[in-house]
Parts: structure tokens; sequence; C-alpha cells
């Protein structure tokens, strides 16, 4: 009601002082407007999603010991040491990787935005890695005649074409009744299965199966589990045993087993063998698994910007890896056997798959990584609708 239609002489009460609201709870949202913190988004756009310092911490630090223990490698044939270091590493980084990349594959289904990213994501640089590895191995080893082969994954490309079959898996996993079963006698079937060949490296794919559908079926608090301060001071005397047993049992070990490549025959040994160690191998490398995440900080810290960029350091290492034994570099400086030696190989491969996880090394190669694309794709149906409604 206007003041004209007001009676001459009488005014609208004032309103009450406003009072401060009760501690706890929160006051009034000032609208988009008039806001201090300089947020004046529009009322349709959706919040910025923040990333979790713990897991970029634990991508990083796994990527980490894959280098290092790339770089061990050659080591293990003259040091009990590195041999044990290399067969504790093994036993976890990889399970570690398969398993949070389960965890963050849980929302992946058939939308064609989902599946745009999985191919520029995964497919492309797959088959350009694989190219730029064949070739590379060509040059650097001496090799004219090695087979640029999209079937057959050579070094670390395996890791992308395994990661695409196990999302394209995902709306599987989610409707079957027992998956973590049904993935760990998969890996059992694979073990001990040697028609499989190497098509696809699909021993590997097959045999880490059940580390992505335990990620895939994992929830928050199950990390929070393994965080707990009770977790972190058992997980210390475990490790220190797992070292102690790898230093004792490695020279009469087959570290092949620890690859997840092979069937059992191929390994020499009887079928029946393929389904122990594959079983005690999952038990053995969860419980590592668990362990290693224990350790893993939750706050942010400097390394944790080079969470986001693991898979760049994964895949453009392996250049310096492989070069390492193709120009003989550990025949050449022997020193590199000695316990110094050792402690310098593991600090550069530290330092080097550090500086291939920057923001600038990303920004470089993302053409090959992140490619974006959109002249491939037809735009979505619900998109274009979408970017209507908001125009």
């Amino acid at each position: 009601m206007t003041n004209s239609l007001r009676p001459h002489g009488q005014q609208r009460a004032p309103l009450p002082p406003t009072r401060p609201p009760a501690p706890g709870v929160p006051g009034p949202r000032p609208p988009a407007a008039l806001r201090t913190d300089g947020a004046t988004a529009r009322p349709d756009a959706k919040p910025a999603k923040q990333r979790d310092a713990f897991f970029d911490n634990a991508k990083y630090l796994a990527i980490v010991f894959v280098a290092m223990g790339h770089a061990w490698e050659p080591l293990t044939d003259h040091s009990r040491a590195a041999e044990a270091l290399y067969m504790v590493v093994y036993t976890f980084h990889m399970p570690a990787f398969v398993l949070i990349s389960g965890y963050f594959s849980r929302s992946f289904d058939m939308r064609p935005d989902r599946l745009r990213r999985l191919v520029t994501g995964i497919a492309v640089p797959y088959v350009l890695f694989e190219v730029a590895y064949s070739l590379f191995k060509r040059w650097a080893d001496d090799d004219p005649g090695h087979p640029i082969s999209l079937l057959d994954p050579w070094y670390l490309t395996w890791f992308l074409i395994a990661l695409f079959v196990w999302r394209m898996t995902v709306p599987l996993w989610k409707v079957v009744r027992w998956p973590v079963p049904l993935a760990l006698a998969i890996a059992v079937l694979a073990s001990v299965s040697p028609d499989i060949g190497d098509d696809l490296d699909l021993q590997r794919v097959l045999q880490f199966l059940p580390f992505f559908v335990v990620g895939l079926f994992m929830k928050p608090e199950h990390f929070q589990l393994m965080r707990r301060r009770e977790v972190r001071i058992l997980s210390a005397p475990v490790l220190a045993a797992a070292l102690a047993l790898a230093y004792w049992t490695g020279p009469h070990v087959n570290s092949a087993w620890f690859y997840h490549r092979d069937s059992a025959q191929e390994l020499g040994a009887p079928w029946w063998v393929g389904v122990v160690v594959t079983l005690a191998l999952f038990g053995v490398s969860m419980v590592l698994t668990s362990c290693f995440l224990a350790w893993v900080p939750r706050r942010r810290m400097w390394f944790t910007v080079l969470g986001a960029g693991t898979l760049y350091g994964y895949l453009l290492h392996g250049f310096l890896a492989k070069g390492s034994r193709f120009w003989g570099w550990y025949d050449q400086y022997t020193w590199l056997s000695h316990p110094v030696g050792e402690v310098f190989v593991s600090v550069f491969a530290a330092a080097v798959i550090t500086a291939l996880c920057t923001p600038p090394v990303q920004r470089m190669f993302r053409f090959a990584m992140e490619p974006r694309m959109e002249w491939a794709f037809k735009r979505d149906a619900a998109e274009v609708a979408r970017g209507r409604s908001r125009s």
C-alpha cells in the first residue's frame, strides 16, 4: 500500500532493530548483486568442483613409486635391498592407481559427453603414445623392424587400453550381484589361460580388474577408515615385515608375477599355482595399498597440484626409463650399482617424474593428452537445448 492511500498524519510503524543470529545459525545470504566476495555468478551456473587433496597426493606419490620402481629394475640383479624395495613397490603402486581409477569411474555411463572424454582422454593418447613409443624403440634400440601395432600395447600404454576397457564395463559391474568376487574369478581364470595372447594386453586388463572393481564400489568412508591414526600406526610394522619378507625371499621369487602380464603356464608353473598366486597377491596388494593410503597426507602439500598431471608423468617418463636401458647407462656407469648410486637413481627418478607432472609440461603436451576435438563429434541434442534455454 502506498503512502498516498494512508490517512493524513498516519505513519508506518518503524521496523524492529536487526538482531544478530544465534550462535551456530548462519545469517541470510545477500543477493548475488550485493555480495562482497565478488561472486556474481548466474543463477544457473554450477559451483566449481573442488579437487580432493588426498587423492591428488595419493596419485603423485604413487607415480613417484612407479618411476623409482622402473629405475630400480636394472639394479635388482646386484642388490638384494633394491630387489626387496622393487618387489614391495610393485605389490601396491599399480593396484593403488587402478583402485583410485575405479573410485573416480563410479559416475561413468554411456552419456555422450562422458564417451567423448573417454575417447579424447584415453583412446587418442593411447594411439599417439603407442605410435611414439614404437618409433622411439626403432630409433633408440636400433630396431627398425619393431612393429607399430595398436593391438599389442608396448611398455606403459597397456594402462590406457586397460582403463578404456574397464570404464566401458562400469555399467555391467553396477548390475551384477557380487561384482568383486566375479572380477576376482575372472582374474584367476586369466592367470591359468595362456591362450589369451598379447592382444590389447588382456592378461593385465583381466588380472588387474579386481582392483578397479574394488575402487568402483568404495565409498568416502572407506578411505576415511584407512586414514585413521591406528591404521597408520599398524601399517608401519606391516610394511617393515613386507620388506623383510621380500629381502629374504627375493632371490627365489620370479618378479614377473607382479607384472600380471603372463599366465602361470607361461611362467613355467603348474596351472594351480596361478590360482594360488593370484589370490595371494590380491590379498597382499590390498593390504599394502591400504598401508600406503594410510600415510598419504590429507591436507594440501607443495606437490598436491602435481596430482592432476600424473598421467603426463607416467607416459612421458617411459622414454627416459627405456632409453636408459637402450643406451646402456647402467652398464656404462657401474657406480650406480653401489649404495650411493642406488640412492642417486632413486632421487633422480623422483625428480624427473615430479618435473614431468608440473603444469608447464601439462600445457606443452595437452594437445596429445587432452585434445579438444570438437570437430570430431556431433553436438548432443540435450546440450543444444540447454544452450538455447540459457541464451
